[in-house]
């Protein structure tokens, strides 16, 4: 199905691994000029260049503090024409209230909460005065069904939840949309290095992590592709009657009412 991106630029945070790397990778064959924005140079550069390298769409790698919001302004103005913005980066750790000292949990929001809320505020002005963008943030499910095993977690992306519901609310007055992902249980190497950890506490053996899985809807976890082919709908035409919205991709684990 042709989405009718071809042309666009598009601008990913987190974009060197997991989530970030798939959405670019299917809006790269999509058509679309990407920023790549992250930590890791080389990486990114790396991603950059096989992507260029397609002759489908052009790529630039750039590395950037996101916690920084004086450095995503200055981006914000050189690439003010940007159409769409997909916010991926930042991860937060698990632990309880307790477990996560006061530093730790600080630096973990700045780096994702108000990471997403510095890239919204500095894009989200070029697109409103223009009229057209679509801005996409990718969550987190804990958000929808809160564990005060994740507490910093679960109450940032539910705080990114709300906002992105009360912002793309507002924004088709503007001519913006404004959408979400909650990403279950997602098989990146974040993810597999989690579940090594809980393989080897529970089995002895980290290698036997698959064991892990047999419990979630379909017997696996999601895969990245999963996500950035949801992402690449979203922020395309086919969905312009769509903002304020969060899609869940987590193979129905919230709906049951399992927590993982």
């Amino acid at each position: 199905m042709d989405l009718g991106l071809k042309g666009r630029q598009a601008l990913i945070t987190g974009a060197a691994k997991g989530i970030g790397r798939a959405i670019a990778e299917r809006l790269a064959a999509e058509g679309c000029n990407l920023v790549l924005l992250g930590r890791g140079k080389d990486a990114l550069e790396a991603l950059a260049r096989d992507l260029s390298a397609s002759g489908i769409c052009s790529a630039k790698g750039i590395e950037v503090d996101l916690s920084d919001s004086e450095k995503v302004d200055a981006l914000s103005r050189e690439y003010s024409g940007v159409d769409i913005v997909v916010n991926n980066a930042g991860a937060i750790p698990g632990g309880t209230i307790h477990d996560v000292d006061f530093g730790t949990w600080r630096k973990a929001w700045d780096g994702k909460i108000f990471g997403y809320v510095a890239v919204m505020r500095a894009f989200l002005r070029h697109m409103e005065s223009r009229r057209s963008g679509v801005i996409l943030n990718i969550i987190g499910a804990a958000g929808e069904r809160p564990n005060a095993e994740y507490a910093a977690g679960a109450a940032g992306n539910a705080a990114l939840m709300a906002l992105t519901r009360a912002l793309g609310a507002k924004s088709p007055s503007q001519g913006v949309r404004i959408v979400g992902i909650n990403p279950g249980p997602i098989l990146t190497e974040r993810l597999k290095v989690f579940l090594q950890s809980r393989a080897k506490a529970q089995f002895g053996d980290p290698e036997k992590w698959p064991a892990l899985l047999e419990s979630l809807p379909f017997g696996r976890a999601g895969k990245p592709e999963e996500v950035a082919a949801m992402a690449a709908l979203l922020v395309s035409d086919l969905s312009g009657y769509t903002s304020g919205t969060i899609v869940t991709i987590d193979g129905g684990l919230t709906a049951r009412g399992q927590a993982y």
